[in-house]
């Protein structure tokens, strides 16, 4: 899939004043400063769609993207380490939760992680989440340009490792790296792949 288009919808605290749920949508959510709203620029082809900052925290509102004027891509709030107080942390938690939990036309979560780290607490819990609730995700590795392949390889692998302990199927990944443009086709074709379901069930 080729994206031709791709611009700001709107952005909401609220699931419920989101976009009406007429067309696919996926999310992407990481833990802060994992590199996502670069990847979704990558993933876009547009380099200032999603917001970039070097402050952890910048994303706070569930934010709309529509893409080809086919499917929405939903950028959320990062978890984990953002420099907020407790109660804003837990209004962002209960904002994504609703979300994910009730979004009726959300097809998949991308979780993004850095490839550089060992699986983190952060992440398995909410991934474990995601299963618990029976909603589909793919995990996305970011920042794979700061590592040489045999590395990334090598972090890859242990990570599926690592899931293989807690879940009988590992989910589909994805190696990235904004910096190299490298992964965004094998992405934007397994969104293509939901897309063509989701028409079908229509």
């Amino acid at each position: 899939m080729k994206v031709q288009e791709a611009r700001y919808v709107m952005s909401n605290s609220d699931y419920r004043k989101c976009p009406e749920p007429i067309m696919p949508e996926y999310a992407f959510i990481g833990r802060s400063n994992v590199g996502k709203s670069s990847l979704i620029n990558m993933l876009t082809g547009k380099k200032a769609l999603a917001k970039t900052s070097q402050q952890p925290g910048k994303t706070q509102l569930i934010n709309h993207f529509i893409i080809n004027n086919l499917w929405y891509l939903v950028d959320l709030p990062g978890y984990g380490y953002a420099k907020v107080s407790k109660v804003e942390r837990e209004k962002w938690e209960k904002m994504i939760d609703d979300y994910l939990f009730n979004r009726e036309n959300l097809i998949c979560t991308f979780v993004l992680i850095d490839v550089r780290h060992a699986a983190l607490t952060a992440d398995l819990e909410f991934m474990a989440r995601l299963g618990e609730a029976g909603i589909p995700f793919h995990i996305i590795f970011t920042k794979a340009d700061k590592l040489k392949p045999g590395q990334v390889a090598n972090q890859v692998e242990a990570y599926k490792m690592k899931l293989t302990e807690i879940w009988e199927e590992v989910p589909p990944t994805f190696v990235t790296s904004a910096e190299k443009n490298q992964g965004a086709d094998p992405i934007l074709g397994t969104i293509d792949t939901y897309n063509q379901s989701f028409q079908k069930t229509k």
